[in-house]
């Protein structure tokens, strides 16, 4: 089915290309615009190749992010134009799509059906009980893309303006199930601002900002904190594979050296069978090899488990790493995650000095683990040349 061929090419593309900094334009809010898109057209009964067509322009609407922040939209059509010819998809279906597609842009007014409703997918989240949290990942998002830390005043502002005179539903089905709660999500807005007191200087701005920085913690941002949590969660199971194929080649060995001893050395004693010494102990050797490096390779590494209020103090400890505080008692241990949770930089550092470890520990376990497999590899091929040069010196093969 062409839709879920757009689907999973979509995923690849933005798993694969799209960077980090793209905390609201991801996966999430391209699958939210999908479902929001399907709801729609079923409500307003589209016809089905309609319908085909707008759901994979959904899919497609935001993968131009992947090469143009500024131009997406241009470039998403051109990655879908790309991907439908492939198929042998028509060129007025090609087009379709593309219109489809550049009518997301700001401040294009839709003209077809399938068009509104992309459009009003697309601002789905505007009638959301979820609103708040999902404008604050596009707030990290254009902060990071940017480099551009936007106040709170200012976003409110812009989100209050949008929502007041830009925005506007295309279709009265969105209108109807979505309407209401836009009302509510601006209201919350306008309180919002109405609380925030303003500085009529920007001096006394940035004072009143530093003052709050000291007075509060800052806590991680959502975005931020996705990024961690995958990033360890993909570091954490990259471990747990090598570690499983690490044990699986142990196992084998293990096997293939009982077999060998239990079957060819009680063989060894007799004369007339000492052409099978030679490759019997080339082949023990590179099954010897293979098991000391598995066993290398998963074995762990013990650290100090310790550490000094000085280091904290520095910011020289990982926190996070078990290694560096098992030996530690409990009240210097809260003492010092205390002291971390306060200072954002030195919580980052840790996070960062976390990941960069696993990294490390990484590399060390696939490089063994590929230099376990060549030997084993390498001892197979040897070991079997060498029972069938044997046999052929004995005079068992001609």
């Amino acid at each position: 089915m062409l839709i879920a061929e757009a689907e999973k090419f979509v995923i690849n593309l933005l798993n694969e290309k799209l960077t980090p900094e793209f905390t609201y334009h991801n996966i999430p809010h391209t699958q939210l615009v999908v479902n929001k898109a399907t709801e729609l057209a079923e409500l307003i009964k589209i016809d089905d190749k309609q319908k085909e067509l707008l759901i994979i322009a959904a899919w497609f609407h935001d993968t131009g992010y992947t090469k143009d922040k500024n131009n997406h939209e241009e470039a998403s059509v051109l990655i879908a134009k790309e991907f439908l010819k492939a198929k042998g998809v028509s060129e007025d279906d090609i087009v379709a799509v593309s219109n489809i597609i550049m009518a997301t842009k700001m401040g294009v007014v839709p003209s077809t059906l399938p068009e509104k409703i992309i459009k009003d997918a697309d601002c789905a989240h505007i009638g959301s009980k979820n609103y708040t949290d999902t404008s604050e990942l596009l707030r990290k998002e254009w902060e990071l893309i940017s480099d551009y830390k936007i106040s709170e005043s200012d976003w409110l502002e812009e989100n209050i303006d949008f929502l007041s005179t830009k925005h506007r539903f295309f279709t009265n089905e969105a209108a109807a199930n979505w309407e209401k709660r836009k009302g509510k999500n601006l209201a919350g807005l306008i309180n919002r601002k109405k609380k925030i007191k303003l500085d009529t200087g920007k001096l006394a701005q940035k004072k009143a900002e530093l003052k709050f920085k000291k007075e509060k913690i800052e806590l991680p941002e959502r975005g931020i904190e996705t990024m961690f949590r995958v990033t360890l969660k993909n570091h954490i199971t990259l471990s747990n594979i090598a570690d499983t194929k690490a044990n699986i080649l142990l196992s084998v060995n293990a096997i293939i050296v009982s077999l060998v001893l239990s079957n060819l050395a009680s063989k060894l004693d007799k004369p007339s069978n000492d052409y099978l010494i030679t490759p019997t102990i080339i082949f023990i050797l590179f099954t010897v090899a293979s098991i000391i490096l598995s066993i290398m390779a998963t074995r762990p590494n013990v650290t100090r488990g310790e550490f000094t209020k000085e280091d904290v103090a520095n910011k020289k400890v990982n926190l996070l790493f078990f290694g560096n505080f098992h030996k530690m008692s409990l009240q210097d241990f809260e003492w010092a995650m205390g002291e971390m949770m306060q200072d954002r930089d030195y919580l980052y550092s840790s996070m960062k000095k976390d990941l960069y470890f696993l990294g490390l520990v990484l590399d060390k376990k696939y490089k063994i683990l590929r230099l376990t497999y060549t030997v084993f590899m390498v001892g197979i091929i040897v070991s079997v040349i060498a029972f069938i040069i044997s046999f052929y010196s004995a005079g068992i093969l001609v």
